[in-house]
């Protein structure tokens, strides 16, 4: 089968979670497709997931939660979905591809600045100022809209000097001393280390994003898909995301 361009790129993407021994040794393989905030956390929980499971590979895919529906839609062989916001999931789930939802945790948004925080960031409204270099994910993207969101509680509005496809991308450039700052997940900045630095602000508390999972309903592996759902929703999986920063479920 010849799949679209941008579904082709996404599958060369993949990568097996187990060693090179354990996939010439696995004779099952799951495919998880997951959103880029969630990349360490199921890197973990994939490794844990395929020692209790032997003969199981786990291959990932890490984009953003936009891209990875699509990509689904057009036809992309995953077994397993998880998004960073519940939006984002129904139209996979207004198209019949998944059925099932359960969720796995949630997030807030946190501001990243290089480190030092050179610009002096304090508060959401200083990402406002006209000489202030921001970088935001795009608004069809879960940490875009969340951003929205945030500003309109607190009244203001962003003028970005880039949009971004994936929170991940966000976070790289603002390491990278490419902004002033970036609006980004509590989790990113955790995992980040010193790369970046991170200003909480309270506005935050009041959009929190639900990521939810789902396994595909024409997965071949619908059994084996359901058991890592329940692995990471209500199994070992939910230690490895609070340890990651990730909020109750």
């Amino acid at each position: 089968m010849k799949w679209p361009a941008a579904v082709a790129l996404l599958l060369a993407s993949l990568t097996a979670c187990g060693s090179s021994s354990e996939d010439a040794a696995g004779d099952r393989t799951l495919t998880v497709f997951a959103a880029a905030s969630l990349k360490d956390s199921f890197s973990e929980i994939a490794e844990q997931f395929e020692a209790e499971n032997p003969g199981v590979t786990v291959r990932l895919s890490f984009a953003g939660s936009a891209d990875l529906v699509a990509q689904v839609e057009q036809g992309a062989p995953a077994d397993v979905l998880a998004t960073a916001d519940e939006r984002t999931m129904r139209g996979a789930q207004d198209d019949g591809l998944v059925e099932v939802l359960d969720s796995i945790g949630s997030n807030r948004l946190e501001i990243a600045t290089p480190p030092g925080n050179p610009a002096g960031i304090r508060s959401l409204a200083d990402l406002a100022g006209r000489d202030v270099q921001v970088v935001l994910c795009a608004p069809a993207v879960p940490c875009g809209a969340a951003a929205h969101r945030v500003e309109k509680i607190a009244s203001i509005d962003i003028e970005p000097v880039s949009e971004e496809q994936s929170v991940t991308d966000v976070l790289s450039k603002v390491a990278a001393g490419e902004a002033d700052a970036g609006l980004v997940y509590v989790t990113d900045v955790q995992t980040a280390g010193d790369s970046v630095d991170g200003v909480p602000f309270a506005e935050s508390a009041e959009v929190v994003s639900t990521y939810p999972i789902a396994s595909l309903s024409r997965s071949d592996e619908s059994a084996l898909a359901q058991s890592f759902v329940d692995f990471v929703a209500t199994g070992p999986g939910q230690d490895v995301l609070r340890a990651a920063g990730f909020g109750p479920r």
